[in-house]
């Protein structure tokens, strides 16, 4: 008869996990979490410098630290118990030491994640009763594992939505008319504006406070209030939300419309525009930017910073003023106010004067972390490339009067270990649907051109 298997399991970490979380140590509850030693010394090689990598490393080590404490290396090898937020200890902490004496070696050992395993492998002939499972994120390293009899998995605690199409688009179309399902409403006006109530049963059970509503026979309800029992729609005419302008702009579909209308509203903190290549992201949000900061003065100054490998980096000491270095990554920037002043007699001298008149900066990533701004309108491109620690580093940045929008594309990750579930843009779109004075829209679409539009769904 088989032993019985131990309930308390042994996980073992991956560098990559702690870059991705550095708190990663403190969410496996009552089992045992144990960190290679080829691990800390990875941790130590990219804790140096001024890259994204290098805070979220140093972080890592603090908090692996913090769970020792002066722990003598007998409970280290054991198992220190993790002491919780609320002074209760849950769970415990190790670190493993290489097996370099193993007689029989799985693996060679000319490579890290190849130590890594071969130490697995060691630690689960000690530990027959127990499961020993690699936490990674790095999918070929969690088939060498399992390839050598191990458990491998990928570190989904921040992994809140299973599929990308179960993402939260900002609204809910009817097919039809809206009315035709509705059994009763109670309509009232005042200065600013109609609006309707209705009762909670009727309507779709996702259902936030900045969701919009949207049917067939142009009508848009943005839903204000809510509660057990009712629900509270404000009356949006189509016609009105398509004339809106920010900068010259005008939308040119109902999700861009609805966009806009967020991206204005002095109540609404935090925009999150998420879409396909072209469809408008970034142009809606300068465009409103600019109407904020310079017509309406909502805002003092606009910081953009995008998720870029270069822009983790120091911008070097070759010669060149800060803006001349930044100008490559201010491409996308500058398309847009081209953009925006194409039909101008001097364009090129139009996007000039609107440079030295908006109070726009571009700010490194690094540059970021640890400062606090005070009304400002913060831009975040290519948010996809983020992970959600990153994604909490810099929308923590906004101070009194700030708002943020966040711009991303699900389908164009590049960073390594992060795909469309796992992305920053995905956990905020999540972790914040149920914010009040925060709204989120799908944008639909390709308008930059047919060709593009036709490349987005074709290759």
């Amino acid at each position: 008869m088989a032993a019985r298997k131990s309930d308390t399991k042994l996980y073992v970490l991956d560098t990559n996990v702690l870059i991705h979380d550095p708190v990663a140590m403190l969410n496996f509850e009552e089992h045992q979490v144990v960190i290679p030693m080829t691990v800390l010394e990875e941790l130590d090689k990219l804790k140096m410098g001024k890259a994204a990598i290098a805070t979220d490393c140093r972080e890592a080590i603090r908090q692996i630290d913090r769970i020792i404490g002066d722990a003598s290396p007998t409970e280290i090898a054991k198992g220190v118990p993790i002491r919780r937020a609320d002074d209760s200890f849950q769970g415990s902490f190790s670190i493993l030491l290489d097996s370099f004496n193993q007689p029989n070696r799985v693996l060679p050992q000319d490579l890290n994640d190849n130590k890594i395993i071969n130490s697995l492998v060691a630690l689960q002939e000690k530990h027959p009763r127990r499961d020993v499972i690699l936490i990674t994120k790095d999918i070929n390293m969690r088939l060498k594992a399992r390839g050598c009899g191990l458990g491998a998995q990928d570190y989904q605690n921040d992994q809140l939505v299973s599929d990308v199409a179960l993402l939260e688009t900002g609204y809910h179309a009817y097919e039809g008319s809206f009315w035709d399902s509705q059994q009763q409403v109670h309509s009232f006006h005042d200065e600013s504006g109609t609006y309707h109530r209705l009762a909670r049963n009727d309507l779709p059970e996702e259902l936030h406070v900045n969701r919009f509503i949207v049917d067939d026979k142009g009508f848009i309800g943005r839903v204000v209030a809510i509660d057990e029992e009712q629900v509270t729609l404000q009356d949006l005419p189509a016609e009105q939300l398509l004339q809106q302008s920010a900068w010259g702009l005008t939308p040119r579909d109902i999700p861009q419309a609805i966009a806009l209308h967020l991206l204005l509203d002095p109540d609404v903190h935090l925009v999150t525009l998420s879409g396909q290549a072209g469809s408008g992201k970034t142009i809606l949000a300068l465009a409103a930017a600019i109407e904020m900061t310079v017509a309406s003065n909502q805002f003092r100054r606009i910081i953009a910073t995008r998720s870029t490998r270069g822009l983790d980096e120091d911008i070097g000491y070759l010669p060149g003023t800060e803006a001349e270095k930044m100008e490559p990554w201010l491409g996308a920037i500058t398309d847009n106010l081209e953009a925006l002043h194409k039909d101008d007699e001097h364009a090129h001298s139009s996007v000039d004067y609107i440079l030295q008149k908006v109070p726009l900066q571009f700010k490194s990533l690094n540059y970021i972390r640890g400062r606090s701004f005070q009304h400002s309108l913060i831009l975040i491109d290519e948010c996809q490339n983020l992970t959600p620690h990153q994604m909490k580093t810099i929308i923590t940045r906004a101070g009194a009067g700030s708002k943020v929008v966040c711009l991303g594309n699900l389908a164009q990750i590049d960073t390594p270990y992060l795909n469309a579930v796992s992305s920053g843009l995905t956990y905020l779109i999540e972790r914040f649907k149920h914010f009040n004075h925060g709204g989120t829209v799908h944008l639909q679409g390709s308008p930059r051109s047919v060709l593009a539009e036709y490349a987005e769904t074709h290759l």
